[in-house]
């Protein structure tokens, strides 16, 4: 079950809090944030070309929108690039000591964005579906640490991760118009002295990827929540997984540095792909 595949370094880098790997299939290109360092990264497979764009806040995520351009979970609200790099805000609601986390595009091209307090306090996040129009439900509150979101093939289920639970949970899409998501109950659990269950995603199998802070490893449930794989890493903290490239099976990987003080392994905080992993699921644009 657990397995040490051919890891490689997509992008060296040194980043505090590297998070949130999307797949850009318009643009053919990788998608992912150093959250801490305020910045949204770019890297194209086929050419090796590098993009960074500096953010006004710590940006938890950030997701290509359909027009071009990028949304992003900042640390006030979500805001919106255009394709010319111009900035406005969606949606701003500045809590003091709150920030934006992971997010995730819903099939319906909605956001669904979580926060979490800087101090990790208890409760003191949320989890929104955020429209294309700005507008904002709340559907969880008191949640500590909102990670990881993903859908199943289908649309019909929702996966969602409050880190400190140790859980991955799933929810009913009973309305994916909306989409409502209703029923949640525990999908897996990550036993103690494992580490913490951070981002997520979903393959084409319906089976559901986890990034494993201070695990040191990505795991792979089946869709009836049985562990069947276990890749280990060469550093403590990975953040968070996603499937890319022209046929969505090389499964890129991020990684953080925070907290680990000069002893940091060499890897930590780069991008890393693992090829032939996989089969990914094609990820909708935002809509607004």
């Amino acid at each position: 079950m657990s397995t040490r595949p051919s890891l490689e370094i997509a992008v060296r880098a040194s980043a505090v809090l590297g998070e949130g790997p999307t797949w850009d299939a318009a643009a053919q290109r990788l998608i992912w944030v150093d959250i801490l360092s305020s910045r949204v990264h770019t890297y194209d497979p086929a050419t090796g070309r590098r993009t960074t764009l500096g953010t006004e806040q710590h940006v938890g995520a950030a997701k290509p929108r359909a027009g071009g351009g990028l949304v992003v979970n900042l640390r006030d609200g979500i805001g919106v690039y255009g394709a010319d790099g111009g900035f406005d805000w969606l949606l701003r609601e500045a809590v003091p000591g709150r920030r934006g986390n992971d997010a995730a595009v819903a099939p319906d091209g909605s956001l669904w964005a979580g926060t979490m307090r800087y101090d990790e306090g208890a409760g003191g996040g949320t989890l929104s579906r955020v429209g294309v129009d700005g507008s904002r439900t709340e559907f969880l509150s008191e949640v500590t640490v909102s990670n990881g979101i993903g859908w199943s093939p289908d649309g019909r289920l929702m996966y969602y991760i409050d880190t400190p639970t140790r859980r991955i949970d799933v929810f009913d899409v009973v309305d994916p118009d909306g989409p409502v998501v209703s029923g949640r109950r525990p999908f897996a659990e990550v036993e103690e002295g494992a580490g913490f269950p951070d981002g997520l995603c979903v393959d084409a199998d319906g089976a559901v990827w986890v990034a494993l802070w201070d695990g040191a490893a990505i795991r792979r449930y089946a869709p009836d929540g049985t562990l069947d794989r276990v890749v280990e890493l060469p550093f403590p903290r990975p953040t968070a997984c996603a499937f890319g490239g022209a046929d969505l099976t090389d499964l890129y990987l991020t990684s953080a540095r925070v907290g680990l003080g000069p002893a940091a392994p060499p890897l930590a905080g780069s991008l890393l792909v693992i090829q032939g992993v996989g089969q990914g699921l094609a990820q909708p644009a935002f809509g607004g």
